[in-house]
Parts: C-alpha cells; sequence; structure tokens
C-alpha cells in the first residue's frame, strides 16, 4: 500500500469565502491523491479540467474571476500519473469527494474507472436548482462513467484499507477518504476541512451547504487526529508543504 498525494495547479480567492469574516486573499493548492492498493489503484479527486490552462473563462464562467488559476500543462492529473507510471486508463476507482470543479474536473480525462460517490452528492448534482445553487456542473462529472452509489461509509475492497468516509456538510453529500497504510492512518479531508484553521478552531466558511452537519464532520476528522492519525486538510498551502511525496 502506498499513497502518493500530487497537486493539480493552484488557485487564488478571497480568504473570507474560506474563513468568515477574515479579509484578503488566499492562494491555496488542488491536491489529488492515488492509492496504489494490491487489489487497484484508486483515485481520489481529479483536479482541475485541462480547459482551465488556456481558456478558464469558457470553462468555470465567472468562478473564473473569484478563482484564478495557476495551471500549466504537466500538471493536469493524468500527467501527474504518468510520473508515477500510471496510465490514466488503467486507474480502477475514482473516489470523487464532491463534485465542485477543482476536485471533479478532471474525471474526463480518466476514463475507464469506476467513479464512487455519495448517492446524495450525485442527485444534488442532478437536481437542476439545487446544482446551480451549489455551483455544480454537469460537464465536470456526467461523462458516462460506471458510477458506484455509496450511502454512509464504504470499504472499498473489503478490507478496511481504503474507506469512504460521509462528511457531509460542505455539500449534501461530501466525503473524506481514510487509507490504512502500514504506517499508519492518513485522513484525506477534502473539503470538509479547508485549512488547519478549520480543524483546530472550528473556524468555518461562510455559506456551507448544512453548517451543523459541517461541524459535525470537522469534530469527527478531529477525532481521528486526536486518535493518531494522520489528517491531511483540502487547502492548506503550509501544511501542503509538509506532505512527502509518498507515505507508505
Amino acid at each position: 500500500m502506498r499513497l502518493h498525494p500530487f497537486t493539480c495547479g493552484w488557485l487564488t480567492g478571497p480568504l473570507g469565502l474560506f474563513l468568515e469574516g477574515e479579509h484578503g486573499k488566499l492562494r491555496v493548492p488542488v491536491p489529488a491523491f492515488l492509492v496504489d492498493h494490491p487489489k487497484g489503484r484508486v483515485l481520489f479527486d481529479t483536479g482541475l479540467h485541462p480547459d482551465i490552462q488556456h481558456d478558464p473563462q469558457g470553462r468555470l464562467g465567472f468562478l473564473a474571476d473569484v478563482f484564478p488559476a495557476e495551471f500549466r500543462p504537466g500538471e493536469e492529473v493524468a500527467a501527474r500519473l504518468e510520473t508515477l507510471g500510471v496510465a490514466a486508463d488503467r486507474v480502477d476507482y475514482v473516489v470523487l469527494s464532491h463534485l465542485h470543479f477543482d476536485h471533479a474536473g478532471g474525471l474526463a480525462t480518466v476514463p475507464n474507472a469506476r467513479v464512487v460517490v455519495q448517492r446524495r452528492e450525485w442527485e444534488a448534482g442532478h437536481d437542476a436548482d439545487l446544482a446551480g445553487k451549489l455551483s455544480f456542473a454537469a460537464k465536470d462529472y456526467d461523462h458516462g462513467h460506471d458510477v458506484i452509489l455509496v450511502d454512509g461509509e464504504h470499504d472499498l475492497f473489503g478490507d478496511g484499507r481504503v474507506v469512504c468516509l460521509p462528511t457531509h456538510g460542505h455539500t449534501p453529500g461530501h466525503q473524506s477518504l481514510r487509507v490504512r497504510l502500514d504506517g499508519g492512518d492518513v485522513v484525506l479531508t477534502a473539503d470538509a476541512c479547508y485549512l488547519r484553521r478549520t480543524l483546530e478552531q472550528e473556524h468555518l466558511p461562510p455559506q456551507p451547504y448544512d453548517r451543523e452537519a459541517m461541524l459535525a464532520s470537522i469534530r469527527r476528522l478531529r477525532g481521528f487526529r486526536d486518535a493518531g492519525a494522520r489528517v491531511i486538510v483540502g487547502h492548506d498551502a503550509e501544511a501542503w508543504a509538509g506532505v512527502p511525496p509518498v507515505l507508505a
């Protein structure tokens, strides 16, 4: 078992969208993770769509102005996988934390994977009114993949080593991922917890989908940390600087 963290570009956005009441700008990584399990390769999130490299407005609309991207050729998920010796069409599973553009956008470039997503997230992504309110875009996630809809905690291989954790709140069906390595547990929070300050101080963004559910998810994630797990938060540049290129 190995876990390979990598970035698929960077975004800059208003700090107040990450931490309620704060001002200024924040530059954040767009992470994705490859889990190399004896029974298959698992990608947790897929980063940005390659079109953002040359036409961010065409791909993202108004969001391109809210979150300007630094995203060069070679940083897309397929290229990152290639540097690890893995062809994008040989990935077995993609676990999507949720359906926002910086997490699901690269899915189109991973053509043969089975997609694992919480049922309530998938249903939200196919409810036109709710998807619009959440800034979901079907072009990020509707590509004809075989989709595995899960309800709550899901053990991907049945051995406890790659487990989807429901961490609702940021979106209706957000999920995190616990990876049980020989060296200990690693929990990938994605947007259930943007920053270390979010985890440590319960300092939330201004408008989560469900504030109480997000608080409960953060407390659950903190419980994993307090029990000895390494918790990798979703978009913290300082924390990311301390994440090694491979964990085992």
